[in-house]
């Protein structure tokens, strides 16, 4: 016989705080679309004899447009480097806000995220049954923020050299540019294979983010989430009681479904520009 009052008891409604803030949100919605753009006029340069770099070629009015569309995500995706670091020396020297630059709120690699992927390894290696206590940021996290501003440094770097070769030439040797093609064209690949493998597992696919995590695009977390993957930074909120004063609405439906349709398309569009690319690698 069913108890009547757990039958007709509501489910506990799910109440959810604000993880990332609107700018952090716009930052991300340009890199996404951006970075993908990147790898899709890029890599057909890269690999330009195949089948399908050709096809993109002629659908976007040949290579040399591809290169133009190249050099334009390229200047949007440094000017978004240039806003972000402003926007962190402003957080950090002018508004005086701690743990910018290091502490549990920071992105910045820290002797804690080396602790805890060796903890977190030996959990995956059935060494231990004891799970790392996450913070605020993993430290897969870290890794792929600072992979950014690597990124920009070794790819970008080298791709304005190629750019603005004409300058540079005055002042270095040829071999440079040779040396700067190569790189540009390696770290490039690499960055687009751990991206559209690593990246988009860890954010999307592991079993409880399955099909997708929604965060990046509503800013939100349940508070149940965030007891149960990052213990330490739930438990960091409640002590300081700052957790009532990020608690957010429910995100809207029609927020959920955009993100759901922009995920969808860029992680699409990233596994077959990975795989296109493997392609062309083993048909080398």
């Amino acid at each position: 016989m069913l108890d009547t009052a757990s039958a007709t008891e509501a489910p506990a409604k799910q109440e959810y705080y604000f993880r990332h803030s609107l700018f952090q949100r716009l930052m991300h919605g340009v890199l996404m679309p951006t970075f993908v753009g990147l790898a899709a006029t890029g890599l057909p340069l890269k690999f330009s004899e195949a089948r399908w770099s050709e096809s993109i070629a002629r659908a976007m009015g040949g290579f040399g447009a591809i290169l133009f569309f190249h050099k334009v995500l390229a200047t949007v995706l440094t000017l978004q480097m240039v806003i972000h670091v402003i926007y962190v020396v402003y957080l950090s020297a002018v508004k005086r806000q701690k743990g910018v630059l290091w502490g549990a709120t920071s992105m910045t690699p820290q002797p804690r995220d080396a602790i805890e992927m060796i903890q977190h390894f030996r959990f995956f290696f059935g060494l231990t049954n004891e799970h790392p206590r996450f913070g605020r940021y993993t430290y897969w996290e870290k890794f792929d923020y600072m992979a950014v501003f690597w990124g920009m440094f070794i790819i970008g770097g080298s791709g304005f050299l190629m750019w603005f070769s004409e300058f540079f030439a005055k002042f270095l040797s040829g071999s440079i540019f040779n040396a700067a093609l190569i790189v540009h064209s390696e770290e490039a690949l690499l960055a687009v294979w751990f991206i559209f493998t690593v990246h988009i597992f860890n954010s999307h696919l592991r079993p409880e983010k399955f099909p997708m995590d929604l965060v990046i695009f509503t800013g939100r977390e349940t508070i149940e989430e965030l007891a149960e993957a990052r213990p330490a930074e739930y438990e960091r909120l409640v002590t300081e009681g700052t957790l009532d004063q990020q608690i957010a609405p429910d995100p809207p439906l029609w927020l959920r479904n955009f993100g759901r349709l922009v995920g969808l398309g860029i992680v699409l569009s990233g596994v077959t520009v990975f795989f296109l690319t493997v392609i062309a690698v083993i048909g080398e």
